[in-house]
């Protein structure tokens, strides 16, 4: 048990140094990438506020979330999110101490909102945004990454844009093009040349040697004053520079001022921020779920990343969320449990405390190089397989319209719209599939209940009044149509339209309101609108027979019906077609061995030899006849009343195998073969039987032989012609 414990200690040990090789520099660039537009002297502060979230994130987040393995890190959304934000509100004139201030809100907000995500249970929803909308947001986040790389990629001035950094070769520094070259080709071959390493880490380590290789000719490289291409001194303390702990204090102390408007302007990417890192966070999860055979709590998940990023706000890092790159490293090198992600927090600061002075000289290009590398892997290039099919056109111009609202408008406008293309692709795809599941006719279906030959034939010829839909998914607004045009000829020629509803989702106002149009239509022709299985649950928890009570769908007086269960709405019609046929026979008076189908044309002495056999009995209505395992040997004719045949399951639940009426015969399998009784046999009213023992079947044989075999091919009959009613019914169900 000791070794075992150990065993997974190390793992979870090396695991969480192996994650934090490859989250820290991604967390140093990504703050670099954000404090950097508020000026150069802000690189070295961007980059504490990364390796200070990397810490924050590792410990909490992973002790509060729960999902083993899972690391939690400063992010490639986050950093779009909070560099565009920074970027708006430079050009909007705001200060940079209230930028701060503002970038300090925005990720307690976000950790704040993904708590509250957690709380009331929306960890289920997230994880289901549409594959194209998250695609196109992802998408564009990436494109938005590189843009933002390039001109740090190319060495141009603070504050330069893509196009001016492009179009004005003359504002590149050599130096940066060199090293950003360089970090860019160790990051795409590293891969390639060994798994021991993480590309990241081999990346930076190649683009740092590549600048101090420079500066033996460029003496001026390795020197601070002036020199915009590295980080700079991390100033902890006061004094010169952005001390942090000075920092920290002033943007608490600043919290007092923030007024009501400014809160205002900060809700929609706070509200951005939260939901992409808990999309991110959650596809981690599903991925990681799939490696382990695991299956993470989202909601929990949800509540320890908002906690995660709280804390980070707190102590002034970035806001992050479950990486997948570092995840999949920690699992690969051994971890086991959520003590990976501690570790990995806890040495992301010891890297810090112990090599905090080294940071200052890492190359701002390089750190550029591996985010324009993260960048381009983040574009879902498999995307554009969907032009080659018309079915998935729609979606890649979901992905595009994100990406475009993403590059031209802003992060937040394109989470808006990605809300509302994610609600037309849930409508396109209720309206694309079919609301009818399988539709057949009283001629083709039948219910459980055996029936003698003439009725069959009765219901074979006439059955077609009846039509039956079973009906799935959500009927609303955009599918109510569909169901309309399916039964629209039917209503003109059927008697009896039953809908089936085990399969419904939902129903609203609008289908609601057609159905009472369908009801209207039928009453007019003396019809019938017939319900059955209606679900008493939905997902949404609605009560669909009290629903359709409260819009007056079903009331007393109307020529609607419900039933419990889909044969037992088909039998009733049934029954109603036979009366209408002058077919329908009294119940009261119990039949004698002549009147029943199966001795008819007997001559009388056989039928007075055959009586003799046979013993009379009644049975209450809900009293068993005969039980599933029980031995036993009688046929059953009956002469009054139903019986059901259940298969039971357990001690209160059964399987309806069929229904036997007068003038029909039960228990012919045990007489036959004589092996117990395969299923119960139930008085499903008040019955009135004869009884015919093998025993005495046996000894009549012997004396009269052609009755005997009357009898016996007389149930070889109905039994052959049961079949063929049983085989066309499994016809019905495959078309």
């Amino acid at each position: 048990m000791d070794i075992a414990k150990n065993n997974k200690l190390a793992g979870d040990i090396w695991g969480g140094l192996a994650a934090m090789l490859v989250a820290l520099p991604s967390a140093i660039a990504f703050g670099v990438t954000i404090y950097a537009s508020l000026g150069g002297s802000y690189s070295a502060y961007g980059a504490l506020t990364g390796i200070l979230g990397a810490t924050a994130l590792g410990l909490v987040a992973s002790v509060m979330g729960g999902t083993d393995r899972l690391i939690t890190a400063p992010c490639a959304p986050a950093a779009a999110v909070l560099s565009v934000f920074a970027i708006e509100q430079i050009h909007n004139g705001t200060p940079d101490e209230s930028v701060l201030l503002q970038l300090t809100v925005l990720a307690l907000a976000a950790g704040m909102l993904q708590l509250i995500f957690g709380l009331i249970g929306l960890g289920r929803l997230i994880k289901y945004m549409p594959y194209p909308v998250v695609s196109g947001y992802l998408s564009g986040v990436g494109l938005i990454i590189i843009g933002s790389q390039v001109p740090k990629l190319l060495g141009t001035p603070v504050g330069a844009s893509l196009w001016q950094a492009l179009s004005e070769p003359v504002l590149w520094q050599w130096q940066a093009c060199v090293v950003g070259a360089v970090t860019t080709l160790a990051m795409v071959l590293a891969p390639r040349l060994t798994k021991r390493v993480p590309a990241s880490i081999l990346a930076l380590l190649i683009g740092v040697l590549s600048y101090f290789g420079l500066s033996l000719a460029d003496g001026a490289l390795l020197q601070f004053t002036g020199n915009t291409l590295v980080v700079g001194p991390i100033a902890v303390g006061g004094g010169a520079g952005h001390g942090f702990i000075d920092g920290f204090l002033g943007r608490w102390q600043g919290m007092k001022q923030l007024d009501l408007e400014q809160a205002k302007d900060l809700i929609m990417p706070a509200l951005t921020l939260a939901v992409l890192l808990s999309v991110d966070t959650l596809k981690t999860c599903v991925v990681l779920d799939a490696l382990t055979h695991s299956r993470h709590n989202s909601n929990r998940e949800l509540i320890g990343q908002g906690l995660g990023n709280l804390a980070s706000g707190i102590v002034g890092g970035l806001p992050g969320s479950g990486t997948t790159g570092a995840t999949m490293v920690n699992m690969s090198s051994g971890a086991q449990s959520r003590l990976s992600g501690v570790f990995e927090g806890i040495l992301a600061l010891v890297v810090f405390l112990v090599l905090g002075k080294m940071i200052a000289w890492l190359p701002v290009s390089a750190l550029a190089a591996i985010l324009v590398v993260i960048g381009v892997r983040m574009i879902d290039r498999s995307s554009l397989d969907l032009i080659k099919s018309r079915s998935t056109m729609l979606d890649f111009a979901v992905i595009v319209a994100v990406i475009g609202v993403t590059l031209m408008v802003s992060l937040i406008a394109a989470a808006g719209i990605g809300i509302v293309l994610a609600i037309i692709l849930f409508i396109r795809e209720q309206i694309g599939g079919s609301i009818v599941r399988r539709k057949s006719y009283g001629n083709q279906t039948f219910s459980k209940k055996i029936r003698l030959q003439q009725e069959m034939l009765i219901l074979e010829q006439r059955g077609a009044q009846a039509v039956i839909l079973e009906l799935q998914g959500s009927l609303f607004f955009g599918t109510t149509d569909q169901l309309y045009t399916t039964l629209e000829t039917e209503l003109k020629i059927r008697t009896y339209v039953i809908l089936d509803m085990r399969r419904v989702q939902s129903v609203d106002v609008t289908a609601a309101h057609m159905l009472k149009q369908i009801k209207d239509m039928l009453t007019e022709r003396d019809g019938f609108l017939i319900f059955s299985r209606l679900p008493q649950n939905l997902p949404n928890g609605q009560d669909l027979q009290q629903y359709f009570d409260q819009v007056g769908l079903i009331h007393a007086d109307s020529q609607v019906s419900v039933f419990g269960d889909l044969d037992e709405a088909v039998e009733w019609v049934e029954d109603r077609i036979i009366e209408q046929a002058a077919l329908h026979r009294e119940n009261a008076k119990p039949l004698e061995l002549h009147e029943i189908d199966l001795f008819k044309g007997c001559q009388e002495e056989a039928l007075v030899a055959l009586e003799a056999c046979m013993e009379k009995r009644s049975i209450k209505a809900g009293k068993r006849i005969f039980t599933r395992g029980e031995s036993g040997d009688e046929l059953f004719l009956i002469r009054c009343g139903d019986v059901r045949i259940m298969l039971p399951l357990n001690d209160r639940q059964g399987i309806h195998l069929s229904t036997f009426d007068r003038g029909n015969f039960f228990g012919e399998m045990a007489f036959l073969d004589g092996a117990p009784r395969s299923a119960d046999a139930i008085a499903f009213t008040d019955v009135d039987l004869f009884a015919l023992p093998r025993k005495n079947f046996d000894m009549l044989a012997d004396q009269h032989k052609m009755v005997a075999t009357k009898l016996l091919e007389g149930l070889a009959r109905v039994l052959a012609t049961r079949l063929r009613y049983a085989n066309a019914a499994m016809r019905a169900l495959e078309t």
